[in-house]
């Protein structure tokens, strides 16, 4: 029987079916959806089953309500295949009146047009993302993000990371998706080739029914990649994939990239927006970013050997991965993530807020040096804050100043920043 690997997902499904009558699960294809709801239905219908496919289509024009009978929770699996049954679910629901009745999944986001109504107060949502280094069990788990917030006198100085450069590489390039895991080192890194391999040939189409060109897909998942990790704008999109002898209008590009954030591909870092200085001076646009550092790999073509000598790449590619997992922990706790940028140059990578009102201003280094030019950053940020705070009393200081590593050795600083290698770190 293949392992399971426990997510931080299980809890919370846990305690959403006790709330709710049916809850959404959405996330990227083959990042375990399908496989950690199986273990919490009672009953499951898998609508992509071909051998059953056509007779449930049937039955959808018929009486959709036929497919929702089974003992709760029950699963019904890639449910986009037939919307109609979101307004099935949604009308059970409200006709039993209980919690915890159905569990949704699906690898695409829906047409909204094609459902009656939006499900609010019946049906909750939650995403899935790819494994964190914890719970692919790669990080020891030894630093926990909640305590970090929590306590502000924590000492972790002299706490190890069990991963080295070139663990730390390979699971990036690995990515976190469950089906790599447990494999020698050649054939984990063959899921990422495979995974884009579908998006490109197959899911690109399949999303919307708009037809696309694979060739171009690859040449702006490229050309994105190139660009992970930072602010670059449509434009150097398009000069980069124009570079190579495609021709391509915005428009053309933003339908593309539509596509990839409907198949949970991207997930865009907002940029925070305090009421500190002028609007003019703080960035806006969206950062760059994949769901998994695994996919800026494959699009580029790499290897844990050619990173390994070009850590300069590999350190955007770094700030990816712990984006990831920075979503992935704090997610029982509210977080939502954004990153802060001045035409002064001061930043911060991340700015992780929490639903009570906390937040962190975050820097993601490799090491070294970098380390001392990340923490100037967090104290002028936190300086600036600090003096509007006099002036506007509805802006909170930073609660937690922390910089995530890929070093071995954790530590704070004699000016409070937190130096936390991100293989000791959990939710």
């Amino acid at each position: 029987m293949k392992q399971y690997f426990p997510r931080y997902l299980d809890k919370a499904l846990d305690e959403m079916l006790q709330s709710v009558g049916a809850v959404l699960i959405v996330g990227p294809k083959w990042v375990g959806k399908t496989t950690t709801a199986e273990r919490h239905a009672k009953s499951i219908l898998k609508m992509q089953d071909p051998d059953m496919i056509q007779q449930y289509l049937a039955t959808i024009d018929i009486k959709p309500s036929l497919l929702l009978e089974g003992e709760a929770p029950r699963l019904i699996d890639e449910w986009q295949v037939a919307p109609i049954l979101w307004d099935a679910v949604r009308a059970k629901v409200d006709e039993i009146g209980k919690n915890g009745l159905f569990i949704l999944t699906g690898s695409t986001s829906v047409d909204r047009s094609k459902i009656m109504h939006s499900g609010t107060g019946r049906i909750a949502r939650l995403v899935m993302y790819p494994m964190s280094l914890y719970e692919s069990k790669d990080s020891n788990g030894t630093i926990s993000l909640q305590e970090l917030f929590d306590n502000d006198k924590i000492n972790i100085d002299g706490i190890q990371s069990n991963l080295s450069i070139e663990d730390l590489i390979m699971t990036a390039c690995r990515g976190g998706w469950p089906s790599a895991l447990n494999k020698e080192p050649k054939s984990s890194l063959m899921t990422k080739k495979v995974y884009l391999d579908n998006i490109c040939e197959e899911d690109c189409i399949t999303v919307d029914g708009i037809k696309r060109d694979p060739r171009r897909m690859r040449m702006i998942l490229k050309s994105y990649a190139r660009n992970v990790s930072t602010l670059a704008s449509d434009k150097t999109l398009l000069d980069d994939i124009s570079a190579n002898d495609i021709s391509m209008d915005g428009r053309t590009l933003n339908s593309y990239l539509t596509a990839l954030e409907k198949l949970y591909v991207i997930e865009e870092v907002p940029a925070w927006c305090p009421n500190i200085r002028s609007a003019t001076t703080i960035r806006s646009s969206n950062k760059r970013e994949f769901i998994d550092p695994s996919i800026a790999v494959a699009s580029l073509n790499l290897s844990p050997e050619l990173l390994l000598h070009d850590l300069n790449t590999f350190g955007f590619i770094f700030e990816t991965l712990c984006i990831r997992d920075l979503r992935v922990y704090s997610a029982d706790f509210g977080g939502s993530i954004s990153y802060y940028h001045d035409k002064y140059g001061l930043e911060a990578d991340c700015v992780l807020h929490l639903d009570d009102g906390r937040y962190a201003l975050i820097e993601f280094k490799l090491g070294g040096r970098q380390i001392e030019e990340g923490a100037k950053n967090l104290l002028k940020l936190k300086e600036l804050l600090l003096k509007a705070k006099n002036e506007n009393k509805n802006i909170k200081e930073p609660d937690l100043l922390m910089i995530i590593t890929g070093g071995k050795i954790a530590y704070t600083r004699n000016d409070g920043v937190k130096i936390v290698p991100i293989g000791c770190l959990k939710a």
